[in-house]
């Protein structure tokens, strides 16, 4: 279990990943020394996977954000794995979760526009064996973007 102090450092690292350990220590009212500790002992327990930076996609001319609902034909063999392996492969995918209901995948597509969206669909993923169903929902805003996990609240 973590404690107030373990969630408040991954709380606050999670909203600035370069704050140092002096900063660090200050925001969640440790002295540095036991801060560091404390930062050492969450990173071995794999707590934190990376440290990363978040790109303004727009700005970098990934214009099209897209929700592909994938459905397979069906889950034996290898289609799965195939699909999973295939799915991990392309960057212009940066989510995929397998759901219930409708679809048996879910997939965050980033591309410059929608000529590219129709490559990646017909080049990526209608060639794998195993795809019966590709459904679209085109993002026209993002109302919310944010990958700081609630752990502070929890």
């Amino acid at each position: 279990m973590l404690d107030r102090i373990s969630r408040r450092l991954l709380y606050e690292l999670q909203k600035d990943s370069r704050l140092s350990v002096q900063e660090l220590s200050r925001r969640v009212g440790l002295s540095a020394t036991p801060c560091w500790r404390r930062l050492k002992e969450i990173e071995r327990a794999g707590l934190i996977r990376r440290h990363t930076v978040l790109i303004d996609r727009e700005a970098v001319g990934l214009k099209e954000c897209l929700l592909a609902h994938v459905t397979l034909l069906r889950h034996a063999g290898n289609t799965v794995e195939e699909f999973e392996r295939a799915v991990l492969a392309h960057p212009e995918v940066i989510e995929c979760y397998s759901t219930t209901g409708d679809a048996d995948y879910i997939l965050k597509v980033v591309v410059e526009d929608m000529k590219a969206y129709d490559r990646f669909l017909h080049q990526r993923i209608f060639t794998l064996p195993g795809v019966a169903n590709v459904r679209t929902a085109v993002v026209l805003r993002e109302v919310k973007y944010d990958t700081v996990l609630p752990v502070e609240a929890a």
